[in-house]
């Protein structure tokens, strides 16, 4: 099994996760390397992501594994340089090669929010907001698939620190439980909208940086 180390960035973010995974197929078409594809009556291409992204969300860690149909031409470390210069703009493969840790081993996602008031920050919105993730218990109402869900993120994240990026821009960096149980990092301006409201931002940029594995290191 091969991976792809891969960044989702500028108008790219807006790509859906289903238009993600056939652009990326098509790539690999245009790069001249072909896919294995499942028996059957309705084959599929042997290409999976690892954590689907949101829509809107920035990425510098996303991971791709894929099988082809036989061995690469070319080193496996090369396959980056093969697809760079097919794929649609704002993706760019950082990386790609062979095996790297089982997938039930990536434990944390370090990430970042952009907080934007088009007003100025309100004041003591730093203050209140950092007291907000220090509080015991974070209740905040998230979707599952058997509808709306009240859940404490609390125990979801650690090491959160808010701090002013500009005079109309709030930083948030934090690591959150990246998957059994997953917390989406939006749901961290969630708990500022349902529990703070009046520091509500009238914009919100998300990214993702950085997956650890148990041991806080980085997920390969």
């Amino acid at each position: 099994m091969y991976r792809l180390l891969f960044s989702k960035q500028g108008k790219a973010i807006w790509i859906s996760h289903l238009d993600l995974m056939r652009a990326l197929q098509r790539s690999f078409r245009r790069a001249g390397l072909l896919l294995k594809h499942s028996q059957g009556f309705t084959p599929h291409p042997a290409l999976s992501l690892a954590m689907p992204l949101s829509v809107g969300v920035s990425s510098e860690c996303e991971i791709a594994e894929f099988e082809l149909a036989e061995p690469p031409a070319v080193p496996v470390e090369k396959i980056a340089e093969l697809l760079n210069p097919v794929l649609p703009e704002g993706l760019c493969v950082l990386r790609s090669y062979e095996g790297g840790m089982k997938l039930r081993h990536m434990k944390w996602l370090q990430a970042g929010l952009v907080l934007i008031y088009d007003g100025g920050c309100p004041e003591d919105a730093l203050t209140a907001i950092r007291a907000l993730f220090a509080r015991p218990e974070l209740p905040v109402e998230k979707h599952s698939k058997k509808g709306p869900v009240t859940v404490d993120i609390q125990p979801m994240h650690r090491g959160t620190e808010v701090s002013r990026r500009s005079e109309t821009e709030l930083l948030i960096r934090s690591t959150v439980s990246a998957q059994e149980p997953t917390l989406n990092p939006l749901l961290l301006a969630a708990a500022i909208e349902t529990h703070l409201p009046l520091y509500k931002p009238d914009q919100i940029r998300c990214r993702r940086i950085m997956f650890l594995n148990e041991d806080n290191e980085p997920f390969t």
